[in-house]
């Protein structure tokens, strides 16, 4: 008998190990605006969560709240509501703590990566704070920096209740990481206007210098706290790395976490690192960024290297090879946001967004300032999904023909039990597809900077409806991949 308790202990553990480890996998770039090839900050990620799950788009709408309304946090914590809260651009993944990004009016951008930190003796007040960090800086953030600030503030005030994680927050000046540890401990550095920063599952940020309040904030006591934890002794190990100091060690050296990092800081830096070589917080790029560069590195699986392990897809689909790859079977959408902030507010902030496996499907452009997602693009309104978000979903909404999600995943598991028949007729339907739209973008651009100057609120419907058509027109590609696929 007690042998049969301990096999299950093991079991259960082994178990919760795997289902933590295939939770981490985001992957992020951040670009400053002086490495891009239009002058606009670009923020790429992959989100990865396990399991067969639902991806809602939502666009909530502005708001003006009473002087008394109150944000309550999951926890059931109050807080004072702000008074004037902007448009936010929301992808939702239901049931889900940390997987939704934000973009709001404002222009700033949030998204995140889970890192796990070495604490295990944090400090929470009534729950500590999680899945509302990021929504709040959404809401109440008019620029990156204030966002970093309002995320520093939060985390110190309740804090952070999960292990570890990276905020990136971005808008058209300049794009930050924030690294929160459980508890009341954070930091956060800006990316250089003429680098680039690659971020998988680990802490990036070394050395620190609150001083420099141009480029960091944290909390004061970030190595004071280290000293008296034992984590780190100035006499021995001389400066300060608070990457090194802060994350869990197998965390941090986890092959699987380096090589990704290695892996998209090559495809994009201009000197080639090799893996034993130190990895940088951020590098310059070998030519400035575009955005099909950005497409390239997160639909990447190690193609054409030795760490390749389908071996050229002989070995089936790339997504569930032995290597953590980029782009990997856990990938729930995909997205690269366009932060420009030369062009007017209602096309500022443009999201190219690809919905399931970008390697079998296409991005698509979003602009913040639309008035709605296209219908069939989520499954309630924004205020109910905020309310029901963690309410379980119901087992046919994952066969909902009439969400497009499900239409995207289809593609990406169809195309997985044939990967190297099928990618190639899939890849170049959107390659087709993304290259004409970076030509309509640009010439409809033109025509929605003439229209704002006049009739704004016609000018904003027509931006809406052309949107709109471009999603449902993907949608059919879709279909209609599919239809080849099972003939």
């Amino acid at each position: 008998m007690k042998k049969s308790i301990i096999f299950m202990l093991i079991v259960f553990w082994a178990g919760w190990l795997l289902a933590t480890d295939e939770n981490l996998n985001c992957f992020t770039i951040v670009t400053g605006k002086d490495a891009t090839a239009d002058g606009s900050v670009l923020l790429a990620h992959n989100e990865d969560n396990r399991g067969r799950l639902l991806v809602n788009i939502y666009k909530v709408p502005a708001r003006e709240h009473r002087r008394d309304s109150v944000f309550t946090l999951k926890s059931g914590t109050v807080l004072p509501q702000t008074a004037n809260v902007p448009g936010l651009l929301w992808l939702e993944i239901p049931e889900s703590d940390f997987a939704d990004t934000y973009v709001s009016e404002y222009g700033v951008a949030v998204t995140s990566n889970a890192c796990l930190s070495r604490e295990d003796k944090p400090e929470l007040f009534a729950g500590g704070i999680g899945f509302s960090l990021r929504r709040l800086v959404a809401e109440r953030a008019h620029t990156a920096r204030e966002g970093v600030r309002i995320a520093g503030e939060l985390i110190s005030q309740h804090g952070y209740n999960s292990s570890g994680r990276t905020y990136i927050i971005a808008d058209a000046r300049e794009g930050w990481l924030l690294h929160a540890v459980n508890g009341r401990h954070w930091v956060a550095k800006r990316v250089p206007d003429n680098e680039v920063a690659v971020i998988a599952n680990r802490y990036t940020i070394t050395a620190v210098d609150l001083k420099d309040r141009e480029n960091f904030q944290g909390a004061a006591d970030i190595i004071e706290y280290a000293v008296g934890r034992g984590w780190f002794n100035p006499q021995k190990d001389g400066e300060f790395n608070f990457a090194r100091v802060y994350s869990n060690p197998n965390n941090f050296t986890d092959i699987k976490n380096v090589l990704r990092q290695w892996q998209g800081t090559n495809l994009l830096a201009a000197k080639a690192l090799k893996l034993e070589d130190p990895l940088p917080f951020s590098f310059k790029p070998r030519r400035r960024i575009r955005l099909n560069d950005l497409f390239r590195v997160l639909r990447d699986h190690y193609e054409g290297s030795k760490y390749d392990s389908s071996n050229h897809y002989k070995n089936g689909s790339p997504n569930s090879s032995n290597n953590r790859t980029i782009c990997t079977e856990t990938t729930q959408y995909s997205f690269v946001a366009q932060i420009r902030g030369w062009m007017p507010v209602e096309i500022s902030s443009l999201i190219w967004i690809s919905l399931r496996r970008p390697d079998s499907n296409a991005f698509s452009p979003w602009y913040v300032s639309m008035g709605a997602a296209p219908d069939g693009y989520s499954r309630e309104n924004a205020d109910s999904a905020l309310k029901n978000h963690f309410s379980p979903l119901p087992a046919l909404a994952l066969e909902d023909a009439g969400h497009a999600f499900n239409t995207y995943a289809k593609i990406s598991d169809v195309v997985d039990r044939q990967y190297k028949v099928r990618i190639e007729k899939t890849q170049k339907v959107w390659r087709n597809f993304e290259d004409f739209l970076f030509g309509d973008v640009k010439n409809h651009e033109k025509e929605f900077i003439f229209l704002l100057k006049g009739n704004k609120p016609v000018a904003r419907k027509i931006i809406d409806n052309y949107i709109h058509g471009l999603e449902y027109r993907k949608w059919f590609l879709a279909s209609e991949l599919l239809k080849e696929f099972r003939k």
